[in-house]
């Protein structure tokens, strides 16, 4: 099931996203239980006010009724001629976490080509909000990674990463995640994994996102401590 949700965020720099949510199988919204949601960024490709376009690539696409899928997936579409912005995605964030039982302490994140940077953004400046990132063929600021406070640079040491891209791809180079990558493990990250496709281009999401292990990897990662809380609406 899916259920379409509007959006806009209260942060100084005006960004709206509207998103699609899709619920787990067996939610019940007066039910006890808290479920995982994965936080899916699209690339630059599917921006705009069309949603039905966050559905083509990535996991959206992936999910089928034979699969056992325990998550909610939310998928918020960027709009026309901008990038993902951290701000916007985080209130985004607080506001699904206040409206439906979500689990915080199993909060994933990815994305792919430009949602590959959205996601080495929001995540290497955020790593306390998550417990596992799948970035695939981005890139970001290795700085980013080496200027957290000491909360955060506790959290990006238990934070799960595995990054996926293609060695042939000529949009963005495979460089870009190998830099990421090293930075994440100078800065202590403890389990920091590179998937290279040694014949694939730019679309390594296909083979990503249709493999089950991804899901099963996300599924094993849990925040230990859970700081983070929203008031419910």
């Amino acid at each position: 099931m899916q259920r379409k949700l509007k959006f806009q965020s209260r942060i100084s720099k005006t960004v709206g996203y509207q998103c699609l949510l899709r619920l787990p199988e067996g939610y019940q919204a007066a039910g006890r239980k808290r479920w995982p949601l994965l936080l899916f960024l699209h690339g630059a490709g599917e921006r705009g006010s069309n949603l039905a376009l966050v559905t083509k690539h990535g996991p959206p696409e992936s999910v089928t009724q034979e699969w056992n899928f325990p998550f909610f997936i939310l998928m918020p579409q960027c709009p026309l001629e901008q990038i993902w912005d951290d701000d916007a995605l985080l209130a985004l964030l607080d506001h699904a976490v206040a409206r439906y039982k979500i689990n915080t302490r199993r909060v994933y994140l990815t994305g792919l080509s430009m949602g590959g940077y959205g996601a080495w953004s929001l995540g290497a400046k955020h790593p306390e909000r998550f417990a596992a990132m799948a970035p695939v063929c981005g890139g970001g600021s290795a700085a980013s990674l080496l200027m957290l406070n000491r909360a955060q640079a506790r959290a990006l040491r238990s934070l799960a990463v595995w990054a996926f891209h293609g060695a042939k791809d000529d949009v963005v180079p495979l460089a870009e995640s190998k830099v990421m990558m090293a930075a994440l493990k100078k800065a202590g990250c403890r389990e920091a994994t590179l998937t290279v496709y040694p014949n694939t281009g730019h679309d390594s999401w296909t083979k990503t996102y249709t493999n089950p292990r991804l899901y099963e990897w996300f599924l094993k990662h849990e925040r230990k401590q859970d700081k983070f809380s929203v008031d419910a609406a």
